[in-house]
């Protein structure tokens, strides 16, 4: 392992995890009203989004679970909360041009809502379902503390999703912009990667520092 569990700070993987649930959730209450001037917000759409999002969640848990195995790190951490971020900028800027041609391609909006939540929503929630089991990895550091740590991460997560839910629903809609809010989202998930890197690229470096 090239960075021990010992050496990262355990309440860093916990606010992560937080945060990344509730990222997950915010995008996902905005996904209907995104795509509401083209599909509409019919039970369907929010059939389709919902689809989407547990695919690419349980994508990401496995993608996730299968890269911890190898020799997991702060630094590749971080870049997951990066890498989202970055996927989530084409649903602030090119939204139209991707649901236009395909609300113009299928006259059912059952089908166009599906495809189109997966042109828009599908990367970036598989990159933020890879956090999840990544951290459980990172926290744990024997086998008699595997089932202890994983349900501390599932409960915060789970809590940072249900904030993300109530707060994007009775609050954040009524303050901001829905592009405004997905950047914000964006910008969360940058600092969160930023710190990330940070902390672990200097706990790299000190233990060179004490290895030399």
């Amino acid at each position: 392992m090239s960075q021990s569990s010992q050496s990262i700070p355990g309440f860093l993987v916990v606010t992560a995890a937080f945060v990344s649930g509730f990222c997950i959730m915010t995008v996902e209450m905005l996904g209907a009203r995104i795509m509401a001037p083209y599909f509409g917000g019919s039970l369907s759409v929010w059939g389709s989004i919902l689809t989407v999002f547990m695919l690419a969640l349980a994508c990401g848990y496995l993608i996730g679970g299968r890269l911890s195995a190898r020799h997991p790190s702060l630094v590749s951490y971080s870049l997951f909360f990066l890498g989202a971020a970055g996927m989530c900028l084409p649903i602030i800027f090119f939204a139209d041009e991707i649901m236009r041609p395909i609300f113009l391609a299928f006259e059912d909006p059952r089908y166009g809502s599906l495809l189109a939540s997966m042109f828009l929503y599908f990367i970036p929630t598989t990159i933020l379902g890879m956090i999840s089991p990544y951290s459980i990895r990172l926290l744990v550091e024997n086998s008699h503390h595997s089932g202890q740590k994983a349900g501390l991460l599932f409960f915060v997560s789970t809590i940072g999703s249900a904030a993300g839910t109530l707060g994007t629903s009775f609050y954040l809609v009524l303050w901001f912009e829905v592009n405004e809010i997905v950047l914000g989202t964006a910008g969360a998930l940058t600092l969160m990667g930023a710190l990330l890197l940070m902390v672990g690229i200097t706990g790299k470096e000190k233990a060179h520092a004490k290895n030399a």
